[in-house]
């Protein structure tokens, strides 16, 4: 009988590392991986230098790569649809971009804004369209230590507004996530 239920445990705990979804505290930072890269990608399209890129790029062929790959295409495709949705968002704001109060309070207004009527892929892909927009607003109005605040506000968002919902969805490098 003991053998039985030792035998029991281990296949509940070989289980257990199969089928464990994520934490809230990995789904955070892999969204904070994602928006780094969207901004970079975002960056390097408008022409804009940046030099103080965050160190923790995704590991090429990784699955984080992959699922960064299909958000920026989305991206593409959401920003080619509506593309003054995406552009100036400080202007569209009517924000100032030196205060960090300012950029996070409005981030997130958006952000909440965004999700009221519930939450969706294309709406996490805008989510992330927005952030970059706004990125790049910040490093074109010599604000580039904004780009770290972005990022770190969107992370905040998704641990507040997100996670459950990734969660129940595998994460964000779940085969059945996108």
């Amino acid at each position: 009988m003991e053998v039985l239920r030792r035998s029991s445990v281990f296949a509940a705990e070989v289980m257990e590392v199969f089928d464990r979804s994520p934490t809230d505290k990995e789904l955070v930072s892999q969204a904070k991986a994602l928006c780094r890269d969207y901004i970079n990608s975002r960056l390097i399209r408008a022409g804009v230098s940046w030099s103080k890129a965050e160190p923790g790029t995704l590991v090429p062929g990784g699955k984080l790569a992959e699922v960064s790959t299909i958000l920026l295409r989305l991206g593409d495709e959401l920003e080619y649809i509506r593309p003054n949705v995406y552009r100036n968002i400080a202007r569209q704001l009517n924000i100032s971009l030196h205060s960090e109060t300012v950029v996070t309070d409005a981030f997130l207004a958006v952000a909440a804004q965004i999700f009221t009527a519930g939450i969706t892929w294309g709406k996490v892909v805008s989510l992330y369209a927005v952030a970059a927009g706004l990125a790049v607003d910040c490093v074109r109005h010599a604000q580039p230590a904004m780009v770290h605040t972005i990022v770190d506000c969107l992370g905040e968002f998704v641990r507040k507004s997100l996670v459950t919902w990734l969660k129940k969805r595998g994460g964000w490098t779940s085969q059945n996530a996108w």
